[in-house]
């Protein structure tokens, strides 16, 4: 399911890129689209503002398929305190914009699964393809509004996966 992952989280970091290039995060030096895999990252205190965190919480198989199919349930958790120059008054619309990208950034419901280990990635025969996000109601911590969104993103295992 590593290659599945990989593949989701690639085809959301380029979409969030052309979305919107104003959303960054710098990380170790590096300044990359305001997306991130929790598991991949080192450990957070709190998670950061105005960014995407990717949690994968839970993984099923069908064997039952002529093809064996993989299910990785996905959390997609974001928050918002603001900006200084509105005094964190305009949180409510940064979250609603975060919103609207999180729904930008999984359509179309799929994309190639590639093998990001191989330089350069190499393509597998299928794809990686997810439903509809189900959204979380708003969480208030005192100045920061944030939200999550789960959806379940399959992937039929190959051949050398």
């Amino acid at each position: 399911m590593q290659n599945a992952k990989d593949s989701f989280y690639m085809a959301l970091r380029t979409r969030l890129a052309v979305l919107n290039p104003q959303r960054t995060i710098l990380l170790r030096g590096t300044t990359r689209p305001g997306i991130l895999v929790e598991e991949a990252e080192a450990p957070f205190g709190q998670l950061p503002n105005d960014v995407y965190v990717l949690r994968w919480l839970n993984l099923g198989v069908d064997a039952q398929l002529a093809a064996q199919m993989a299910a990785d349930e996905c959390e997609i958790v974001y928050s918002t305190a603001g900006t200084q120059s509105f005094g964190g008054l305009d949180r409510g619309r940064l979250l609603s914009a975060m919103d609207e990208e999180v729904n930008s950034m999984l359509q179309p419901y799929m994309t190639p699964k590639m093998n990001y280990n191989a330089q350069p990635p190499a393509a597998f025969l299928t794809q990686v393809f997810w439903e509809p996000p189900a959204y979380t109601p708003v969480v208030t911590l005192r100045d920061k509004l944030s939200r999550s969104a789960k959806l379940t993103v399959y992937s039929y295992q190959e051949q050398g996966e």
